[in-house]
């Protein structure tokens, strides 16, 4: 429906007038506040409709698959194993626009998803840029997106943003080893902005950290770069002892180095704090339960530290899984017996009666059925 056609409903064709209520003592004359805000909705409505709706300004959905072509391969650490790739529409149209923090979602050749951070320059809408750290045993994305050369195709959705940067005030961010990826764009609008920025960035040793020959050229005096084969494993007090009073902290990394931030965050100076995990998070308060898989009938025990896609994985080593905290869906199961735990911020509340992420979700106990 137009604007212009709502406008038209508005103003009494297909809905009956209404009628403000009498006032607050039950006198028929209608009460004088709600006769005010009636007048200033008609003002707005007035403006708002007098223009015809531009479906441009709705934006990019970023449900919609985008196939896209590998158009560069670089290595970009000394130790081969990090590649930055470049990705163009096959068409060769203008890319949707992105945001700092934000990544996308690629479904591999194989049937692996995997989400990766854009890295590269937001104002470049003919191609996206990613970095990947090859895994040798890990979950095989790494090694795939490792293998892609320049003209491979690749079904891609996105971009989303699970971790915004805000442009203003002070901020201190902190990568760890690839986790450099959605801070790198950050630091980069922070200096654009002309905010006032400090930089910790650390990994096991130079050669296995990327992107040092551009960070090396950032104002000294803002960056600290702490390899730790030089200088030790990071303490959270030394990576957070740049944060300025009243500013905020990003942060991106493996997982230790996250929970060891969280914990001594409200001991900083600093008053927000704004992290992406680098992998799964850690189980809390978690329960002992079992799952049972269909197409087999084996009984798995799922630990109360360990997630049930961790358990299934060493069974079933070709389950759906990527994000592997609860947003993405990837992992999402029927559940055919049993009532879950959902620890998601995905599914709705119909979904969730008979589905589950498996990677966060549990169950506080017995039996879960599940459809794998």
């Amino acid at each position: 429906m137009r604007l212009s056609q709502v406008r038209e409903v508005l103003t009494g064709q297909g809905l009956p007038r209404y009628d403000a209520p009498p006032d607050i003592k039950g006198r028929p004359r209608p009460d004088r506040a709600m006769r005010l805000t009636e007048a200033v909705a008609a003002k707005y409505l007035r403006v708002l409709t007098a223009y015809e709706y531009d479906p441009g300004v709705a934006g990019h959905n970023p449900d919609v698959a985008m196939k896209m072509v590998v158009s560069q391969r670089d290595v970009v650490a000394l130790d081969d194993n990090v590649v930055q790739l470049r990705f163009e529409a096959e068409d060769g149209a203008e890319l949707p626009a992105w945001q700092p923090g934000s990544h996308l979602d690629f479904h591999l050749p194989s049937g692996l998803r995997r989400q990766y951070s854009l890295c590269g320059d937001p104002s470049d809408r003919t191609g996206y840029s990613i970095a990947v750290r090859r895994i040798h045993d890990g979950g095989g994305g790494s090694l795939e997106m490792h293998a892609l050369e320049p003209g491979a195709s690749v079904t891609v959705r996105g971009p989303r943003n699970g971790f915004p940067f805000v442009g203003e005030g002070s901020a201190l961010f902190v990568a760890g080893g690839i986790g450099i990826t959605p801070i790198l764009a950050m630091v980069r609008a922070a200096r654009d902005l002309g905010m006032d920025w400090q930089f910790v960035y650390s990994g096991r040793s130079r050669e296995s950290m990327p992107f040092l020959d551009e960070i090396e050229t950032f104002d000294r005096s803002r960056v600290f770069i702490r390899p730790d084969d030089e200088f030790g494993l990071p303490t959270a007090e030394e990576l957070l002892e740049r944060a300025a009073a009243g500013g905020a902290v990003y942060c991106c990394g493996p997982t230790p180095m996250l929970e060891s931030v969280r914990r001594a965050f409200p001991g900083s100076p600093a008053t927000a704090l704004h992290f992406e995990r680098f992998g799964a998070p850690p189980v809390l308060d978690g329960t002992e339960f079992e799952v049972q898989l269909v197409s087999t009938g084996e009984v798995l025990t799922v630990p109360a530290d360990e997630s049930a896609l961790t358990v299934i994985k060493k069974t079933m080593p070709g389950v759906g899984y990527s994000c592997q905290q609860g947003f993405c869906g990837t992992c999402r199961v029927k559940v055919l017996s049993g009532t879950p735990d959902h620890r998601e911020t995905r599914l709705t509340d119909a979904e969730q009666e008979n589905e589950m992420l498996i990677c966060v979700s549990r169950a506080d106990s017995g039996r879960l059925v599940l459809d794998l």
